[in-house]
Parts: C-alpha cells; structure tokens; sequence
C-alpha cells in the first residue's frame, strides 16, 4: 500500500506522511474542517528510486557536491531534477496514484511536499519543498516527480547540509522505512499531499501567539482575497487582525489595499485585478474573524503549542489547509 487517506493518518505518522500529511491527518480525525485528500507515502518515493536505478546516480551526485561552491550544488541540484523528471513511474504505481486521485471525486487538487522530516528533531522542514496548486488527472503524475524532486533544489540541499543533515563526504544518520543506499547520504525522504483544491475568496494564516510579541494571550489573523499563495509568497501586504484569546475581543485592525489577488487559470495560477469596490475593504467580517480565531484556538489546544495555520474560505466556508507548530518561539 503506497497511500493512505487522511483518515488513516495520525500526528505519529511523520516517518511516513511527513510532518505535513501527518498534521492533516491528525486534524481530519479531529473533526477539524480540512479539505478531504490523500498521501503518497515515503514508500512511493523510494519504490520509484529504485526501479527506476536513479539510487546510485542520485547518491553520487549528493555525495561530489562542494557546500561552499553555489555552482556545485546548482550543477547536482539540476542533474538530479533532470533524472527524476525525465523517469517513468512505474506502472502499478501510477495506476494506483490515479485510482486513488479518482476516488477524490475534484478536478483540481493541490500537490504539496511533505518531508519526512518535518518538524521533527531533525529539522523543521516546513517551506523548503514544492507546492502545485490547480493540478488535474492530466499532470498529476508530473506534479507528484516535481514535489519529490523538489527535496533536491539547492535551497533543500543546502538546508540539510546547515542542519548536519548532510555533511561533506556523506555522513549521516540513516532514515528508517527508506531506501538504505541513498539513506547513507541523504537521510531525509518525501511523501506527497494530494487534497481537493478550494479555490478561496479569501484566504490567510493564523499564528496562535503574536509572532512579534510572543503575548500568548494574542492571536494575529493575517487575510488577504484570492488563494494564499499570494501571502505565502509575499506579493501582497493582507490585512491584519490581533484578536484576545481571553476575552475574543478584536484589539486592533489593520486594512490593507490590495489590488491583485491569485486566482486558477486552468491547471495553474494567474494574478487578476481585484475590483476597485473591494480593494479598500476589510476581508473579512468581525463575526467571521472570532469564528476563525475560536477555530484556531482549538487546533492550538488539541495540539498545546502554539501553531502556525494556513486558511481558506470558500463560499464562507473555513477550510484548515496547513498546520504547524511555530518554531521560532
């Protein structure tokens, strides 16, 4: 069995869901509201390695590889992307990965990375790896090589090497349930998130303890319109709101304008205008705001740290895409 749904995933299953899937597991048993979805396990990955022979080619590139050369980890980085992207899954396996894509009954999925080392004591790995939005049955085997090849880009790569994940010359600490030959070198391995794709009107993060003043009596509401990839990523300033997690009053908002927003164009993304009625205004309501807050309280709770949560809303409804313990605490 190469996947699991998230109803069979737990927050003990990092080893092999990955710190990601394992999260939204745990959540989906708690009756939180995620988007419904599957994982590719670690296994997949490590299936697809070594029936395609890619192990020792991978293993050697890692292994020549000058951490203090940016050229040399680009040069691997590319080499190993190349040979990942230009192998063919093996049959029963995508047979099995589109079985189960079709069980989901979307069109579009979101296709996330999710490290088997995530959040563990090894490394928080959280926004190292890929993420492809809008996905369809037509490029979801693509989407699913890109999400594992994304565990070699020189950002992931040097990452692990300043976390002593890697170390020059290949010493390591090998991963378990994994591919032993390319464990020796690289200890790390990734499963993939497949979850029905909410194309949001509004969407946003919530940090459970003010970030900046690290008050755990506060919550910061970060929102803005359109699908999160534009906060995520920067191109947008969202409103803020800083609500009491004592007595769910809302101390302080912050509206920004915002004049473009992230939408689906087909199996992807494009920005749009948003229109000039709504630039101006506040994203979301107050009363939504508590909701929210209430419903982030109770994540943070089930799990008693504080969380990082990424959100969207649908048609005014809450979907808990992404949650993640906040470690810079």
């Amino acid at each position: 069995m190469f996947t699991k749904t998230f109803k069979q995933i737990s927050k003990n299953d990092i080893s092999i869901a990955g710190g990601k899937g394992a999260s939204l597991g745990e959540m989906t048993g708690s009756k939180i509201p995620v988007p419904p979805g599957f994982i590719i396990l670690v296994e997949a990955f490590d299936k697809f390695l070594e029936e395609t022979d890619l192990v020792v080619e991978i293993a050697s590139q890692i292994k020549q590889i000058n951490f203090k050369d940016i050229n040399s980890i680009d040069k691997a980085s590319n080499v190993i992307r190349d040979l990942i992207h230009d192998a063919s899954v093996p049959k029963d396996l995508e047979k099995d990965l589109l079985k189960e894509f079709k069980k989901l009954n979307a069109k579009y999925v979101a296709v996330r990375s999710s490290a088997t080392a995530e959040d563990s004591s090894v490394a928080s790995w959280a926004g190292e790896l890929e993420t492809y939005l809008n996905t369809s049955s037509s490029n979801l085997i693509d989407n699913i090589k890109n999400c594992w090849s994304s565990l070699f880009t020189p950002r992931a790569l040097f990452y692990a090497f300043e976390k002593k994940v890697i170390t020059i010359g290949g010493q390591k600490k090998i991963r378990a349930n994994t591919c032993k030959k390319l464990a020796h070198c690289y200890p790390v391995g990734v499963a993939v998130v497949i979850q029905k794709m909410i194309q949001s009107d509004v969407s946003g993060i919530c940090f459970t303890v003010h970030p900046v003043t690290q008050d755990l009596n506060q919550m910061v509401i970060e929102v803005g319109y359109g699908l999160g990839e534009a906060i995520v990523g920067g191109k947008i300033t969202p409103d803020t709101y800083i609500i009491s997690k004592k007595d769910w009053v809302i101390i302080d908002t912050n509206i920004s304008q915002q004049e473009m927003m992230m939408i689906r164009q087909g199996n992807g993304i494009k920005e749009t205008k948003v229109p000039e009625a709504k630039q101006s205004k506040q994203k979301l309501s107050n009363k939504k705001i508590i909701e929210m807050a209430k419903l982030c309280q109770k994540i943070e709770n089930h799990y008693g740290k504080p969380q990082d949560i990424e959100f969207a809303i649908e048609n005014n409804k809450i979907y808990i895409t992404q949650s993640r313990p906040i470690t810079t605490l």
